[in-house]
């Protein structure tokens, strides 16, 4: 008794009270005293090979999980995030995933205005994708710090302001032009401003970043937006970087997943995928901070 106690990592009184219990609900002593020790009865060696069968097959459930096959998969992963995200992440993800995991499925959402934790829980979503201060994810929740961005300045190509670095007065003097999901045309440029008693003129504003660089490279306005992605709208159109001339903080780009899915192997492999991207774009220097005193 006491040995088998030590097996069990209980007190060889509970082992005790454990074959109390047993002999109750089998209706029989399952060990018997004789003159060389404890014997175990005909019942109790009838259950000897199924109750063996049934730990083995217990102990096999309880082994860890298998690696994740990606070559192979099917597996379908859905992710929200924002079309900022998209243009960022997905390009070299979808492409990753083509070559090493062609039979893998990506779905993307579209961010919603409350946060999504019923579809994280329930496993219709994997990952949400954005900017942590815009997203207020519940605290309960993991989350990665996929890279940092901060507010510049697109124009077009020879526009006035580009010749030197523009003041802050400069700055509010053109009109502007600003992407808002939501049509509110405030952003914490503007609330800035207001606290320095400013205030800019926007003379246009989409919902999407797509028609952006095409607009601004036709126009006098600015843009003020997140400095990587104006980096990638460089590609498509004559436009021109420049600092807002603003103390602006960063920002920080994360993505969030439920914790039952934190080790699961499949997801914890898409995530590697995304970090690892992430960490490229980081790699890439923002431009400094602008400075509000010159106007």
């Amino acid at each position: 008794m006491t040995r088998a106690a030590e097996q069990m990592f209980i007190t060889q009184s509970a082992m005790s009270h454990v074959l109390h219990r047993l002999r109750q609900q089998l209706d029989d002593p399952l060990l018997v005293k004789t003159p060389t020790g404890m014997k175990p009865t005909e019942r109790a060696l009838a259950l000897i090979e199924p109750i063996r069968a049934v730990l083995t097959e217990m102990e096999q459930f309880l082994q860890p999980p298998l690696e994740f096959e990606s070559g192979t998969s099917q597996r379908r992963f859905v992710l929200a995030a924002t079309d900022y995200m998209e243009f960022l992440l997905l390009p070299e993800l979808s492409g990753l995933i083509d070559q090493i995991s062609p039979g893998i499925d990506i779905h993307v959402k579209r961010t919603e205005s409350s946060f999504p934790v019923t579809q994280l829980e329930n496993g219709s979503l994997d990952v949400v994708l954005g900017f942590e201060s815009v997203l207020n994810p519940p605290v309960y929740l993991h989350r990665q710090l996929l890279f940092t961005d901060r507010m510049a300045c697109m124009v077009r190509q020879n526009h006035p302001l580009i010749k030197n670095p523009p003041s802050l007065a400069e700055y509010v003097a053109f009109p502007h032009m600003l992407i808002s999901r939501t049509g509110s045309n405030l952003g914490v440029i503007d609330q800035k401003l207001t606290e320095l008693g400013l205030e800019r003129r926007i003379k246009l504003i989409v919902p999407h970043f797509l028609s952006a660089p095409l607009i601004v490279a036709e126009t006098d306005m600015i843009l003020s937006l997140p400095y990587r992605i104006a980096e990638q709208f460089k590609k498509f159109a004559p436009l021109e970087i420049f600092p807002v001339p603003l103390d602006l903080p960063t920002y920080d780009l994360i993505m969030i997943w439920h914790p039952l899915q934190d080790k699961d192997p499949a997801h914890r492999w898409l995530r590697e995928k995304i970090i690892a991207i992430g960490r490229k774009i980081n790699e890439v220097e923002l431009l400094p901070s602008g400075q509000s005193g010159r106007q």
